[in-house]
């Protein structure tokens, strides 16, 4: 009977420990399956942005046709920037400073673009300008909180993958720590206001 009982106990012990790494293991894959869903609305926000660019571009020409270096320098930047891809199950920080140093350049270029507008009063008042407009201002906001879920589910995953016991299973099974967006260079100082 004393025999039945540690057999049977041993036998339980096994089962909840397989069962935790089970349990373990599945809960990690679902929140790097979280990074890379909230990486791919990511990609998303920036291929909006990137197909208003053309659009955008050339209402602008129609106007400001002798402003060839900054429209150039808008293309240049958006073919760049759609250039780059990650692979988020094998993002590397260097990557992802990567990806956001080219995005970076292309929204310079679009202020650059956008600040033409002062120069030309009936760009300004183009409606098809000012709902392209519209629609970047609104997709810029996309990016911002698309960007924010992302490091929001990368910090998720990385907190679970470094939590004992789960390091444990993470290191088993080949779990790396995701990279996060960064705030530029340049972004912890404030803009300097002169009147």
């Amino acid at each position: 009977m004393k025999k039945t009982i540690i057999i049977l106990s041993i036998v339980a012990v096994i089962a909840a420990i397989v069962f935790w790494f089970i349990g373990a293991y599945n809960s990690m894959v679902t929140a790097e399956e979280n990074v890379e869903t909230s990486w791919a609305q990511v990609e998303n926000q920036y291929q909006r942005r990137a197909d208003l660019i053309p659009n955008l571009v050339n209402t602008v020409k129609g106007y400001a046709a002798h402003e060839s270096s900054t429209l150039e320098a808008v293309i240049d930047a958006r073919s760049r920037a759609t250039q780059i891809t990650i692979d988020p199950s094998k993002a590397t920080p260097e990557q992802l400073m990567a990806f956001q140093n080219a995005q970076g350049e292309l929204t310079q270029a679009l202020g650059r673009l956008l600040a033409l507008s002062e120069s030309y009063p009936d760009l300004k008042a183009n409606q098809n300008f000012l709902e392209l407009q519209s629609q970047l201002e609104g997709t810029e906001n996309r990016i911002t909180v698309a960007r924010n879920a992302f490091n929001e589910a990368a910090r998720q995953f990385n907190t679970m993958i470094r939590r004992f016991p789960g390091n444990i299973v993470a290191s088993m099974f080949g779990f790396e720590k995701k990279p996060y967006f960064e705030a530029e260079q340049g972004a912890e100082k404030a803009p300097k206001v002169e009147f």
